[in-house]
């Protein structure tokens, strides 16, 4: 830790336990008088947001927030140039939204973000080979900045894992270890592995979320140092969700705005853990999905998510396969080209305007999490109509 993070800890926000930040750690220690319990997942504690006048306006990636960010891991930044992504407006029937282009970033997805933050501070810790799990994008950008890093990458995915994601982990010179199975079993057998290499999990390290916290960063930027109204985006996971919450919350302490913007987020029907355990409802069964992004049925942060969305006042909605094949289509006739995975979110966007959750003159971003050259196959099946 450097002597500007002292006072910087990891928090278990389960337990209450606090550690030094360092890492190396990715989550908490385990309670061994607690059957089955193996160490919570950690977030970094609140940083001191920025003012308007911190952004390094001369930086084009998401380092012109570096005074927001653990100096861990500021200090020599590992960058392609992520982040500083376009914010289009558009009609989406009768709601006028933004969306946000994450895909442009150097991967095709909005995973960059967070993947620069953790391989910048693996880095400066001296790590030089990590392991990741991942059905996709989250592998790709991991390997993507461990080659920028000069750090050896090992990327457990699943077998069914799109051939193009694959391929392009393949090039940044990971290596690439298919697991039969879904991706849960992937995560398993990655956390199995992690035991012997340094473990860079998107999902569970905390420095990945301060990657990702700087999308609210940059959307406060994009509309003139103000919040959105809401922001609409795609759960598997979470880490997009829970960075929004970090970031929006760590403006809201410092009086830079007024209140958050409510998160309103999606996940398919056939796989929706985070959107059953929000409305209290028994999981439904699951079931293959077009959106393979968010095919994760054991979330590891599933309670966080659910806390900050409460904590925005947002909503959740479930999105059958044939609204995302046609979110896909719709969004391609208006020139944006996303995977199904991220034309989730625009499907909820009729959703949450019937619940009257979009509001006619208010501010609505809509975030687009990647691009459709990373999922061909989903992509032919939902021009064709189908789904998965």
């Amino acid at each position: 830790m450097t002597d500007d993070d002292a006072g910087v800890r990891l928090l278990d926000e389960r337990s209450g336990r606090a550690y030094p930040l360092d890492p190396l750690r990715w989550r908490g220690d385990a309670d061994p008088g607690a059957a089955g319990d193996t160490g919570a997942p950690l977030t970094v504690s609140p940083l001191p947001a920025l003012a308007p006048g911190d952004v390094e306006t001369g930086t084009r990636s998401l380092w012109r927030y570096r005074a927001a960010l653990p100096a861990v891991a500021a200090e020599r930044p590992v960058s392609l140039g992520e982040g500083c992504t376009p914010l289009v407006e558009s009609d989406w029937g009768d709601a006028r939204v933004r969306f946000k282009l994450e895909w442009f970033s150097p991967t095709g997805s909005f995973k960059d973000r967070g993947s620069s933050v953790m391989i910048s501070a693996l880095a400066a810790r001296g790590v030089t080979e990590v392991i990741e799990d991942s059905s996709g994008n989250g592998g790709s950008s991991v390997a993507a900045y461990c080659a920028a890093a000069g750090i050896r990458a090992t990327i457990l995915v699943p077998e069914a894992t799109s051939p193009a994601k694959v391929r392009q982990t393949r090039a940044y010179g990971a290596a690439i270890r298919p697991v039969p199975g879904g991706r849960d079993v992937t995560a398993a057998e990655a956390l199995r592995l992690a035991a012997d290499t340094c473990y860079a999990g998107h999902n569970w390290h905390p420095l990945f979320l301060q990657g990702t916290k700087t999308l609210a960063y940059e959307l406060w930027e994009d509309l003139g140092f103000a919040a959105p109204d809401a922001v609409v985006t795609v759960a598997g996971a979470g880490s997009l969700v829970l960075g929004c919450d970090l970031g929006f919350g760590e403006l809201l302490a410092a009086g830079r705005i007024a209140r958050r913007p409510r998160l309103l987020v999606a996940q398919p029907a056939a796989c929706a853990p985070i959107h059953a355990a929000f409305h209290g409802t028994p999981p439904a069964g699951f079931g293959p999905t077009i959106a393979e992004g968010t095919a994760i049925r054991e979330p590891v942060r599933l309670p966080e998510v659910v806390a900050a969305v409460r904590r925005s006042g947002g909503d959740m909605a479930a999105i059958p396969e044939p609204d995302i094949a046609a979110a896909v289509r719709r969004l391609a006739a208006s020139g944006l080209y996303a995977e199904p995975t991220s034309a989730t979110a625009a499907a909820a966007i009729d959703v949450f305007r019937a619940r009257g959750e979009i509001r006619r003159g208010e501010t609505t971003v809509v975030v687009l999490t990647g691009s459709g050259l990373k999922s061909p196959g989903a992509v032919d099946a939902a021009l064709a109509g189908g789904t998965a």
